[in-house]
């Protein structure tokens, strides 16, 4: 399973880095039926991301881990053109 979260991983990692998200947008975007695919969690327990509360709720936003890790991937392609993950229809 790993080979195909790792993209997936970056995909996540790409979107976030181009603007911290609230949790509640990342959650519902990133959402999936399988329980083997756990991105969100992933990416988290890898330190590409953290949850950082802010007035009015939480953001999900990109670490230096998850710069470096970045910087060392090739350009996830998103597939979409406004840039929102692959995933967001929740069928993944």
């Amino acid at each position: 399973m790993t080979e195909i979260a790792d993209p997936l991983v970056l995909d996540l990692v790409e979107w976030i880095a181009r603007e911290p998200r609230p949790y509640s947008e990342v959650i519902e975007s990133w959402r999936t039926s399988c329980p083997r695919l756990t991105i969100r969690e992933d990416a988290i327990d890898r330190g590409y991301v953290a949850r950082e509360p802010v007035a009015g709720g939480v953001v999900v936003a990109i670490t230096a881990d998850g710069e470096k890790f970045l910087r060392a991937s090739p350009p996830a392609l998103t597939g979409r053109a406004d840039g929102s993950p692959n995933c967001a229809s929740g069928s993944v």
